[in-house]
């Protein structure tokens, strides 16, 4: 018995050795006699065609298949307006199109679009869900808003295709409670987990602490080390019996991190020990007018147990630092109620050894430990007064300083409330430019105020006619580009018209004047 060879098959073979090795072979195929073989080469061409038709008219139907069950969960949310859609597309897209201008990677802008899009409460276009769903597939950072953007045909979506399964472990606040179970906790990835814990802590930080309780006895160090890091959102005094325990956790950093957390509540059994043992390494003289300095002698095992470690992880001297994390783990309170003065007034104090009461060796040590208590504790007065006064422009023939570092600026700074972080920042730009403004800027909520804007926008105008390169402000520009005020674009369109022409400097001012132009029309589009 013989069998025909598929025509398509022999053609494939013609092809891929070429026809001077393998002649076309005589066909059934209809019309097949009409094809002028002269040209073996246009011959096989033409016959592929043929075949091609006559394999596709000639299809079965496939077997069809199950429907993918009830449609996607209604939506009531409004729609996003047309304008907004279109401007969705271009960002997930990363093309301005024609006659976009120069613009900065637009990728930088979507997060804030997204944040904005959630806040207004709307939906965007369901052609467009897939391509937000790929966005936040390559970008983790973009999940909590995508997905609660996405809706229920996000998760409906997600049900269907295994790229997008994330959705599915993605916990928002806007996802009905049962979306948001305790399986996630079971069966999520460790960095899903987390996530699932902070959230849930926002929202109910007992039942967080309940969810973490069942599971700790089996967790591993590191993964115990991060859990016990999301207690602090929404940590009050009915965590403490929690953390008292953990103190006995047989990592070290684990201990570290519970012990950190309880001198942030301020009525803790920690925090009453830690305040006994800053009482006794700090006193005010008889005469009212410095501290006396006595450094722990030695770090007991009770200190140990509430977190302190024997040797120091920085190579500075025990003593010290012992001193260092039994001022940073005391309320802050102790000071002021031991004294009856301000922090303005002890730190204005000079600090000396007990034992040498002209030295002020341990005047940096206390002031960073209290520039520490103020960042765990949350205390505005204190980081008000560690920072000193926003500063203010030299009398003329004057040298500008900087002010004198505490700790770490940045932190202090972001304890206070966010105009009075915006305008120390402003001035202190105004004074010192933008040499040391990078993670002070970061500290600040965007998009910053309109006089930071200005600060910031005058600065880089002095750094261009100083003859700077724009490189080396890199960091700050990158910021600019997503927390500058929109308003600011218009001055920023002078500086790239005054820089001279094709300069480094005329690019990058004109990059960031169509970025903020592109911004300003995405937030009208929002909130319109």
């Amino acid at each position: 018995m013989t069998t025909t060879q598929d025509p398509w098959e022999t053609l494939q073979t013609s092809a891929l050795l070429g026809t001077d090795r393998r002649p076309l072979p005589a066909t059934a195929l209809p019309l097949a006699d009409a094809v002028d073989r002269g040209d073996q080469a246009a011959a096989l061409l033409e016959l592929a065609a043929l075949a091609a038709v006559r394999r596709r008219a000639g299809a079965l139907p496939v077997p069809a298949t199950e429907p993918p069950g009830p449609p996607a969960a209604e939506d009531a949310r409004p729609e996003l307006p047309e304008p907004a859609a279109r401007r969705l597309a271009v960002l997930l897209s990363g093309r301005t199109g024609a006659g976009g201008g120069t613009l900065a990677n637009l990728a930088e802008l979507l997060p804030q679009w997204l944040t904005t899009a959630r806040a207004s409460g709307l939906r965007p276009p369901a052609a467009l869900v897939p391509g937000l769903l790929d966005a936040a597939r390559a970008r983790s950072e973009l999940r909590p808003d995508a997905v609660a953007l996405a809706g229920p045909l996000g998760r409906w979506l997600a049900e269907q295709n295994p790229d997008w399964r994330f959705v599915l472990r993605t916990t928002t606040p806007e996802l009905p409670q049962e979306c948001a179970d305790d399986r996630l906790w079971h069966e999520g990835l460790f960095a899903e987990r987390v996530t699932h814990l902070t959230l849930l802590r926002r929202r109910d930080p007992a039942a967080g602490l309940e969810l973490l309780r069942g599971t700790w006895a089996t967790e591993r160090a590191e993964d115990r080390l991060l859990f016990l890091d999301a207690l602090q959102e929404g940590l009050s005094p009915t965590d403490e019996p929690f953390l008292e325990a953990a103190l006995g956790d047989r990592s070290k950093n684990v201990r570290a991190t519970a012990a950190e957390l309880l001198s942030a509540l301020p009525d803790s059994a920690l925090a009453h020990r830690m305040g006994e043992r800053a009482r006794a390494a700090v006193r005010l003289a008889d005469t009212g007018t410095h501290l006396l300095v006595t450094p722990p002698a030695e770090c007991d095992a009770r200190m140990q147990r509430d977190g302190i470690a024997p040797k120091s992880p920085t190579g500075r001297g025990e003593r010290a630092w012992w001193f260092g994390e039994v001022v940073a783990a005391a309320p802050l309170a102790t000071w002021s109620t031991g004294t009856g003065l301000t922090p303005e007034q002890l730190l204005a104090l000079r600090v000396g050894d007990s034992l040498d009461e002209a030295s002020s060796s341990w005047a940096d040590d206390l002031r960073e430990a209290w520039a520490r208590a103020a960042v765990r504790q949350q205390d505005a007065d204190w980081a008000r007064a560690l920072l000193g006064p926003a500063p203010a422009p030299p009398g003329r023939g004057a040298r500008t300083r900087s002010p004198r570092a505490t700790g770490a600026p940045a932190k202090l700074l972001a304890v206070l409330p966010p105009q009075e972080r915006a305008a120390w920042t402003a001035a202190f730009i105004t004074v010192h430019g933008l040499g040391e403004a990078f993670q002070l800027l970061g500290a600040c909520a965007t998009p910053w105020t309109p006089p930071l804007s200005t600060a910031v926008v005058t600065a880089l105008a002095r750094a261009a006619a100083s003859g700077a390169y724009p490189w080396s402000h890199s960091g700050v520009l990158g910021m600019t580009e997503r927390a500058l005020a929109p308003e600011t674009a218009a001055a920023v369109e002078e500086l790239a018209a005054g820089a001279a022409p094709d300069s480094a400097w005329s690019e990058t001012f004109a990059r960031l004047a169509g970025t903020l132009r592109f911004r300003a029309a995405m937030l009208a589009e929002l909130s319109g």
